[in-house]
């Protein structure tokens, strides 16, 4: 076993359990303490882990969420070949919202050249990526900047996306189950999302298999509010086909 999949079996075993401890992880992976405790550290400085005496816990218990930068370096592998995935939903001209998250971002540099679309976005990095792209109408939502996330939230953005109607909004998720829905820590990060979904014809969902472990403290969908989920193949089957009876499409990429 690679250490990255060591690392996201760690990772998962600490969101099931809510907290790991080095010699349970040493014996069950056959690896030395040292070993596990050098996982521990990269999972830490990735952001989704805290270490404690002894083992870790999962950010989530600590109400704590990750920087942009800590969540773009997990799961890289797995985020492009959703990216790539979810080009099949992207309409063959029109509009599209897509949210902030690190999964969206490979989305929009996956974006096609040939394909001329409107691009409503929240955040000020993807704005500046797709505005180089001469075949796109790219649209920037104004409010206060996020920054944990560099995403635009409040007021003005809200207000912004009631007067919108696009075709799809490709949504970006901190936790998601079918007992709670969708979920984010923040209340008006939350808010947007919701906004987003509202203004959109469609929405998909782009999310890694991690995402479906976890759940947060704002709510802004239900699975039967969303068309499409896509993950990765890392998803448990029960766990995909849970999601699928609750309303959407489930793709694994």
């Amino acid at each position: 076993m690679y250490a990255e999949e060591r690392q996201q079996e760690i990772l998962r075993a600490a969101r099931d359990a809510g907290r790991v401890d080095v010699v349970t992880l040493a014996e069950r992976f056959g690896v030395t303490t040292e070993t596990i405790r050098r996982d521990l550290t990269a999972l830490e400085r990735a952001g989704v882990l805290r270490r404690v005496h002894g083992g870790a816990i999962p950010v989530e218990r600590l109400g704590f969420e990750p920087a942009l930068a800590a969540r773009d370096e997990v799961m890289t592998a797995e985020k492009e070949r959703i990216a790539k995935a979810a080009l099949a939903e992207l309409p063959e001209d029109g509009s599209v919202v897509i949210d902030a998250g690190s999964t969206t971002s490979r989305l929009v540099q996956a974006l096609p050249p040939d394909r001329e679309l409107t691009v409503v976005v929240n955040s000020p990095p993807l704005a500046t990526v797709l505005a180089a792209r001469p075949n796109l109408t790219v649209l920037m939502l104004g409010g206060r900047v996020r920054g944990r996330t560099l995403a635009t939230v409040e007021d003005w953005a809200i207000q912004q996306l009631s007067q919108l109607n696009v075709d799809v909004a490709f949504m970006a998720t901190n936790g998601c189950s079918v007992a709670k829905g969708l979920t984010t820590p923040d209340p008006a990060e939350a808010a947007i999302k919701r906004a987003m979904i509202a203004c959109a014809d469609r929405a998909v969902l782009l999310a890694d298999h991690t995402k479906f472990s976890g759940t947060y403290l704002a709510r802004f969908a239900t699975l039967g509010e969303i068309d499409v989920v896509i993950t990765d193949t890392g998803i448990d089957p029960d766990q995909a086909a849970a999601l699928a009876a609750a309303g959407p499409e489930v793709v694994r990429a």
